[in-house]
């Protein structure tokens, strides 16, 4: 089990404290690495305590007209009878989380509320100061451009890399090494149009590299089949060892941590520089590989590193982690903008799919990254064709005929199905990986995947060239010019296909390219299920669309004949007119993949967009809407969690699903802590407790925190306070010899004014740290309350009283644990 693992099973099935506490203390901030019940708390200043949630500041919400105590608002002695002193605070500047908890979306929240409340006050003052406030304005469109630009730079550099690696494996361009297969035989006269290689004098393979020379024979096959085989299983052992030994979250596709880390939960090291240079570095290698794996997802991980790393230049995001997943939302939508040249669908991505705290603004500076972003890549031109689309389709005016939905809906049934079949495979692999030594020989694993998809691979045509490559081909009309088998009709003329007539009886070229698209189709399923999840950067977006995409040509192709041979028909009547094909196959096979991919991710509205902008067809949004709402349904009614969600499951993460519902009838004592059997809650009491009480109170208890109540035996809840507020409070009195071990503890504003006698050593006031007014419910709020509370407000804990008096305690774990239960047993 790896140490990710450990913590993250700690996390979830110890009690009500998860780590021991672990504190250290800088001469410039204090970094805790502990946490409340599981969710960690940055330590507040001695203003930002006073002014947070405590002393009612949630009530100041929107310019509420409730006064917050503030350091300048505390109790005046001369008109009460008890004297006071000054509070202890904790040091300025701490401002960490703790590794695999969560975020306080509510004390962030109003912390940027008091932020922002203060600078619009200076702003009234002098010149500095106003220019400061439209700095601190603008910071939040001048980073997501940044963002922008940065992830456009990086896709462009992977998009031109990754097809010159890929590439090597059959060669080499000998007069310009630097490009790729397709660049180096485009045609001279025409630099868009694609030249066989077969007849591309500078196109060097490896046989003629060696000096063996170019005539076909067993010698010269065996040699390029030696040669891809090698070069693909180097490229994976490289990614592997670079992963394992400088990044190891740089693996997989990223995205559902993303999609953990945007609903709260902290990852240290996760969007790291670290985890950035290897997961570009190692995805150009993965996709080289011939790995049944793509760019596209891994791609929304790499903007998310470039946000968090920019983020540090901010001090606005930097020390306030809410605020930084507003900036990881529109990162992740400007990932999803170069992964597939779709600016709307990448917001669209982040907004559906990714983001769990989706504000107004968020989409704004979403759109605008994403635009951005695609602009850059378009500036880059990666691709040599001066589009920004991959597949760009070539029948824009070919209508689709109402009685076309029955194949294209059959379509999104198929993919909904494979969709199922492989959630279901895939993570019962990965379960097999985790609890089996399997997972020990990380490295092992990908080089046995690599070196069986490699010769697997080679003898299919369709499986040998690259998953983007195979796609563009599948979803492209045939014309007079295609060589490819899939294009061998018979009687195909330039004159037919001038006028549109591509539907004839097909040549034996289909017939052969039909049975090795269907070897490569089996094939496609079989390894993909195997390859996602190994331990190099790997996306699922170019696969399942290539799945799809080999689907749906074939059963386009079948549709073709049968129009073609029943044209008398009254349902294909209109399909084969005069003056078109019957039915386009590229068409089906655009419609399949978008199915494909749908039934495995449960994308909708944004696989819609992404689809029609990755290919132009604007025209078959109806077709797409069909065949993936279809998909849905159909994955739907086989599993209830999509590929990402399941992965999030299978790896423990606290994610309450904003799209799932609470269905059970249970109340928050079915769920609180503690129950009949388990011992009572650790609290504080608010004015009868020493700091030598104390002291051995933590010593003995690891909780993270401790509700405040009046007395043991009264349980009238007073407040709560955080373990690592109260350690560092008492560590800071001690070095300021304010304190003895039998000094008075006081949790409230006042103490009484003849405690502070020469004989007795000073109190300890501590009304600082204590938030005076945390969420509380009743013992009888119905689960669905609660879990709402949760989702919602993004909650890492609520107290549960009956009458005013303390009953227990509910984190985000604990509902886990309970919907865990309810739906097991």
């Amino acid at each position: 089990m790896s140490e990710r693992d450990a913590l993250l099973l700690n996390y979830l099935m110890d009690d009500e404290e998860e780590l021991n506490s672990d504190l250290t203390v800088d001469s410039q901030s204090v970094t805790y690495n502990t946490t409340i019940s599981g969710d960690p708390l940055q330590a507040p200043s001695s203003r930002s305590v006073s002014l947070r949630l405590s002393d009612r500041e949630h009530a100041v919400h929107e310019g509420s007209s409730s006064r917050a105590s503030t350091d300048d608002d505390m109790v005046d002695p001369s008109t009460t009878g008890y004297a006071t002193d000054q509070d202890e605070s904790l040091d300025e500047g701490a401002n960490h989380y703790s590794d695999f908890h969560t975020i306080d979306w509510l004390k962030d929240i109003a912390k940027d509320r008091l932020r922002h409340r203060s600078i619009i006050k200076k702003r009234k003052g002098t010149i500095p100061n106003k220019l400061s406030s439209a700095c601190d304005a603008a910071s939040g469109w001048l980073i997501v451009f940044l963002i922008a630009v940065s992830v456009g730079g990086v896709a462009g550099v992977i998009d031109i890399a990754a097809p010159w690696f890929s590439d090597l494996k059959l060669g080499i361009c000998k007069d310009s090494f630097w490009l790729n297969r397709e660049q180096c035989c485009w045609d001279n006269e025409n630099n868009t149009r694609f030249d066989d290689s077969e007849s591309c004098s500078q196109w060097a393979t490896w046989p003629i590299l060696f000096g063996i020379g170019s005539v076909n024979g067993a010698g010269i096959y065996l040699l390029e089949y030696v040669m891809y085989c090698t070069i693909g299983v180097l490229f994976a052992l490289s990614a592997a060892v670079a992963v394992k030994i400088f990044a190891p979250y740089a693996c997989g596709s990223g995205i559902p941590e993303i999609k953990t880390i945007l609903s709260g939960f902290v990852i240290h090291g996760y969007l790291g520089k670290w985890t950035l240079l290897i997961k570009s570095t190692g995805l150009m290698l993965a996709v080289a590989s011939g790995l049944s794996l793509g760019k596209e997802g891994p791609l929304v991980h790499v903007a998310c590193c470039l946000g968090n790393i920019l983020s540090y230049f901010f001090p606005k995001y930097r020390n306030n982690e809410a605020k930084k997943r507003e900036v990881l939302s529109a990162s992740a939508a400007a990932g999803v903008s170069v992964a597939f040249g779709a600016p709307v669908g990448g917001v669209l991505f982040s907004l559906e799919e990714a983001s769990y705290y989706f504000p107004m603004k968020t989409l704004w500076r979403s759109f605008f990254s994403a635009l951005v972003a695609a602009f850059v890549l378009r500036s880059i031109n990666p691709f040599g064709n001066k589009h920004l689309v991959m597949f760009n389709i070539n029948y824009y005016q070919r209508p689709w005929y109402f009685i076309e939905l029955v194949p294209f809906m059959g379509l999104g049934a198929l993919g909904g199905l494979f969709g199922a079949l492989f959630i279901k495979c895939n993570i019962l692999w990965c379960k097999l990986r985790k609890t089996s030594r399997l997972g020990n020989y990380p490295i092992a694993e990908v080089l046995v995947i690599a070196l069986l998809t490699g010769l697997l691979a080679y003898p299919n045509p369709y499986t040998r060239k690259s998953a983007s490559e195979l796609i563009r081909e599948l979803i492209a009309a045939c014309s007079h010019e295609s060589s490819e088998g899939i294009c061998d009709y018979v009687n195909r003329t330039a004159e037919t296909a001038h006028r549109g007539l591509s539907s004839s009886a097909i040549g034996p070229g289909i017939q052969t390219a039909l049975w090795q698209l269907s070897l490569a189709l089996v094939f496609k399923v079989i390894i993909t299920i195997f390859t996602f999840g190994i331990k190099v950067p790997a996306g699922l977006f170019i696969p399942s669309l290539c799945i799809g995409a080999i689907t749906g040509r074939m059963v386009g192709i079948g549709i073709e004949q049968l129009a073609l041979a029943n044209q008398n028909l009254l349902i294909f009547e209109n399909l084969c007119r005069s003056d078109q094909s019957c039915v386009e196959p590229g068409l089906y096979a655009m419609i399949g993949a978008a199915a494909a991919l749908g039934g495995v991710t449960k994308m909708t509205v944004s696989l819609v967009v992404i689809m029609f902008e990755l290919t132009g067809g604007l025209q078959y949004i109806v077709p797409l809407m069909a065949a993936i709402m279809t998909s849905k349904w159909v994955a739907d009614s086989i599993v209830s969690e999509g590929i990402y969600d399941a992965h999030i499951t299978l790896n423990n993460y606290p994610f309450l699903d904003n799209k799932e519902e609470f269905t059970h009838t249970s109340i928050a004592a079915d769920c609180m802590v503690p129950q009949h059997h388990d011992p009572p809650l650790a609290v504080l009491t608010q004015n009868s407790m020493t700091v030598a009480s104390i002291e051995k109170f933590l010593k003995v208890t690891k909780v993270k925190g401790f509700p405040v109540v009046i007395s043991k035996e009264s349980q009238h809840l007073v407040g709560y306070v955080e373990r690592r507020d109260l350690r560092v409070a008492l560590d800071n009195a001690r070095k300021r010899c304010t304190v003895m071990p039998e000094s008075r503890v006081y949790f409230t504003p006042q103490y009484p004014a003849d405690m502070h006698t020469s004989d007795q050593p000073s109190p300890l006031r501590l009304r600082k740290i204590v938030d005076l007014a945390p969420i509380t419910i009743t013992d009888q709020t119905p689960m669905e309350t609660v879990y709402e509370m949760f989702r919602k407000l993004g909650l890492r804990y609520t107290l549960v009283t009956h009458n005013g008096r303390l009953l227990g305690i509910i984190t985000k774990k604990d509902i886990l644990r309970h919907v865990a239960s309810l739906e097991n047993g």
